[in-house]
């Protein structure tokens, strides 16, 4: 409760109750890494009172766990992508790099000396870190904690010095100035951190990592439930409130065609593409 996921779903949730004239509830169901919210849904009456709103999760569970129970693009009806959360790389604010070119010259000098945090094993925050060792050929020392809170208190207080998290989480430290910024792990700066330039734009090209949100129902929902999820669902991510909470939180509401059945199904398997090799390659495991 609390979460990005959860502010996410309770917005969303708001406005579904409007566009389909009944109530939408939010029950959270936390457990290893959403995979207990997934089962369950799978699991449920394909009826469409039952739906998953989930994240990047979706597309890292099939290379993180060994005995995942369920296959993301063939159990689950896809309704459309709802949210795209940027994240950004940030320090300790009393580090000496100013940049990002300058944070490269630190990490190659010290190596495994660096400490990097990270929300969790498997969390977003780790697979950024995962896929930036791997942009700039340098390993780091990670460091995971229980919750992005935990680690960002460490890094504020100097224990770790690097993190990469969403803006969901960020927003709060970097509008106060107690951490630094070097880069947002988008293509384009995102519209509520206009200056702090991406890691693209500074050389590390094409690098890109977004924590999306998708809305899934179980296997079997009928074409005219599913079609009529799908429409409230668009309707609501194109309503001006939901559009302002979002740039509030930093996150970019899905075009068109990614918040589609098909741009989301489409979507979801080239993620699972990427993610599954890093993870695997990086020797990750979760029972």
């Amino acid at each position: 409760a609390g979460g990005p996921t959860d502010k996410v779903a309770r917005e969303l949730a708001l406005l579904m109750t409007k566009s389909l004239k009944q109530q939408v509830i939010v029950e959270n169901t936390p457990g290893a890494g959403g995979t207990v919210a997934a089962k369950k849904v799978m699991s449920a009456k394909n009826d469409g009172y039952t739906l998953l709103v989930h994240h990047i999760g979706m597309s890292t569970a099939p290379g993180l766990f060994r005995n995942l129970g369920y296959d993301p693009m063939t159990d689950f009806e896809h309704l459309g992508q709802v949210a795209d959360a940027p994240m950004i790389m940030v320090g300790n604010k009393d580090l000496q790099a100013k940049n990002l070119k300058e944070l490269l010259v630190y990490i190659k000098a010290k190596g495994l000396d660096v400490a990097y945090a990270n929300a969790g094993i498997g969390s977003a925050s780790h697979l950024c870190g995962l896929l930036f060792m791997s942009a700039v050929q340098q390993d780091m020392t990670t460091v995971p904690y229980k919750g992005t809170a935990p680690a960002l208190t460490d890094l504020m207080g100097g224990q770790v010095q690097l993190m990469c998290d969403q803006t969901t989480n960020l927003a709060g430290q970097l509008k106060a100035g107690s951490v630094k910024a070097y880069g947002a792990s988008t293509m384009q700066r995102i519209p509520a951190f206009k200056d702090i330039p991406t890691l693209h734009e500074q050389g590390l090209k094409d690098f890109q990592v977004n924590v999306w949100h998708g809305v899934y129902a179980p296997k079997g929902t009928s074409k005219d439930t599913s079609d009529k999820l799908a429409a409230a669902i668009k309707a609501s991510i194109n309503d001006a409130s939901y559009k302002a909470k979002m740039s509030e939180l930093g996150v970019v509401v899905p075009n068109e065609k990614s918040a589609s059945p098909a741009g989301h199904k489409a979507h979801l398997k080239a993620q699972i593409d990427l993610w599954t090799p890093i993870i695997k390659k990086a020797g990750i495991y979760a029972d």
